[in-house]
């Protein structure tokens, strides 16, 4: 009860039916007392499923397109947000038993597959297949399987690969590789030893 996400949810339900209704000026004043109050901002045009559950909360952005399934847990710091000022869709869509990292960022008029993990800090600005693991700036898709349905919320963010601290142990044992394996030595010259990379 005294969860601040659970308070913007309730009060997001109250302003998007005044959204709907054509009671826009209400709407956004209600959606913008309930940011004051929560730190949470959800446009009252967004449309949001059932048992959506923000953990913490402050610092979370749901712009007015964005679309949000079922069963989604989202962390602080998240943003659902456009990337252009045209009318029409322009925030991403999140299918059902989706779980966001806290300060991810989901740009664009983009689709998150159903059962997808967004990891934290991650940046998002392609669309996503279902049952995705998803990390780094920007997204990168790291593990992709059949989608299976979940009874909890997926939240282990510690078991997240690190694919920068991969990549670079990868050049790591390239670089020890190559200096090992090139005829050169401390006297060659760095126009010999150019040469000799070259004749290999």
């Amino acid at each position: 009860m005294l969860y601040s996400g659970l308070h913007a949810i309730w009060f997001y339900r109250g302003s998007h039916w005044l959204w709907q209704h054509n009671f826009k000026f209400l709407a956004r004043g209600l959606s913008q007392v309930i940011r004051w109050i929560t730190g949470v901002e959800i446009h009252p045009g967004a449309v949001i499923g059932h048992r959506f559950f923000i953990d913490h909360g402050m610092g979370v952005v749901i712009g007015e397109t964005s679309e949000i399934g079922n069963d989604v847990t989202m962390y602080h710091g998240v943003t659902l947000g456009g990337i252009s000022l045209n009318t029409g869709k322009r925030h991403p869509t999140l299918k059902d038993n989706i779980v966001v990292g806290s300060g991810a960022k989901i740009l664009g008029a983009i689709e998150i597959g159903a059962g997808s993990r967004i990891g934290a800090n991650a940046v998002v600005v392609k669309s996503v297949p279902p049952d995705s693991v998803v990390v780094g700036i920007p997204g990168q898709v790291i593990n992709h399987g059949s989608h299976q349905t979940r009874e909890t919320p997926d939240i282990h963010h510690d078991q997240l690969p690190d694919t920068l601290g991969q990549a670079l142990q990868h050049m790591k044992k390239r670089l020890e590789y190559l200096e090992e394996n090139l005829p050169v030595n401390e006297q060659s010259s760095p126009k010999l030893m150019r040469k000799e990379f070259r004749s290999d």
